[in-house]
């Protein structure tokens, strides 16, 4: 059965110069980092090496690169350490961030009673940057935190602007650029931006590992406690290995960027036309998206919507409804529901993600086996 794989949203393959990076460390450099010998020391300049990889990738100190498990792990400490340990009373953010964001947000807003403000989102998925600076002029402690590209329709928002927005108003900025970094050009020097994450196995490399970047003026509070670890800020051994295949995969994908981004944005440009012409009510759900996240609402019946990802995966298709991380549920996705109408929930809405590992001849069978069900 042929095998396609669309969903490079949710996680993307390993490049394979990746694997033979983690592969060398782990045999080379398998000393504990904190150790005072050699072998250990040799594990540390790995991590202090693929520490200024990353931070000349994205052009800051590399003492502003903190090593997490994952970008999830990132945002919970940071905004956690913003409210407990930096005085943040208010947190205004969006209703189609990531649940990493709304949960800890929810969480935060429990235990400490602080003040939470939701931006609204257009119809077409773009934020409404008149009412951020409406509710940035009400002077109170704030961060702000709003993503890139979001994770299920790719709408791209304007973080120069929000930053911008952010420092005229003295609220601190965190952002989630999970899909986005390692797939555009992020200067944190140029960008007025006091918190990024980023995941390791959403730009071709292991997961289990992410960063946050932290401008050097800031100062976190620990979330782990027990060793030394990234200056005493995270505690725990680290997994040397992976933070190493992390910067391989960061380094490879803006060397690569140019000719990647083009081949993939031709991908699904090719994509959207031939669900079209299959379907000419087909349409995207949002308009000013990210170049490898394609959201397209189906005109199938609710009765052929319930089957839809079962009969894809049948077929050996993977795509999506949404984040993967919701991908069980039988709700519709939270992103969807705030731009949506109530009938046009009721139909499919694929998420469909691309990687430089795609071909046509890979959307050509999605459209057969669509035009099947």
């Amino acid at each position: 059965m042929q095998k396609v794989y669309l969903d490079n949203a949710a996680t993307t393959p390993i490049r394979q110069e990746v694997i033979d990076e983690m592969v060398k460390v782990m045999q080379q450099d398998y000393g504990n980092p904190s150790s005072s010998h050699s072998i250990g020391r040799s594990a540390k300049a790995v991590i202090e090496t693929g520490r200024k990889t990353i931070a000349k990738c994205l052009n800051c100190k590399s003492q502003e690169i903190l090593f997490t498990c994952s970008a999830t792990e990132a945002t919970n400490w940071i905004l956690r350490s913003a409210v407990k340990d930096n005085g943040v009373k208010r947190i205004i953010t969006s209703k189609v961030e990531h649940h990493a964001t709304l949960y800890t947000v929810l969480a935060l807003q429990e235990e400490f009673g602080i003040q939470v403000e939701y931006v609204g989102v257009l119809p077409n998925g773009a934020l409404d940057y008149a009412q951020l600076g409406a509710l940035l002029a009400v002077e109170v402690t704030t961060l702000v935190s709003l993503m890139h590209v979001n994770n299920e329709t790719g709408v791209v928002n304007d973080i120069n602007r929000i930053g911008a927005m952010c420092h005229q108003n003295k609220a601190l900025f965190h952002c989630d650029t999970v899909q986005s970094v390692g797939k555009t050009e992020i200067d944190l020097q140029e960008i007025p931006i006091d918190f990024i994450v980023a995941s390791a196995h959403k730009f071709h490399g292991p997961k289990g590992v992410g960063f946050a970047f932290v401008r050097k003026s800031l100062v976190l509070q620990p979330m782990l406690f027990g060793g030394e670890q990234e200056k005493g800020w995270r505690a725990g051994t680290e997994a040397v290995h992976q933070i190493a295949g992390m910067a391989k995969a960061l380094e490879l994908s803006y060397d690569n960027l140019n000719e990647e981004r083009d081949y993939i944005a031709d991908l699904k440009s090719y994509c959207l036309q031939q669900l079209q012409a299959a379907f000419p009510e087909a349409r995207e759900n949002a308009s000013t998206t990210f170049y490898n996240i394609l959201n397209v609402l189906l005109p199938f019946s609710e009765k052929k919507t319930t089957m839809i990802l079962f009969n894809l995966d049948m077929k050996g298709i993977a795509v999506s409804r949404g984040s993967a991380c919701q991908s069980g549920s039988l709700k519709p996705s939270h992103v969807l529901a705030e731009m949506l109408s109530e009938d046009d929930l009721k139909k499919p809405s694929l998420r469909i993600s691309f990687s430089h590992y795609n071909t046509k001849a890979d959307i050509d069978y999605l459209v057969e086996v669509l035009k099947e069900i």
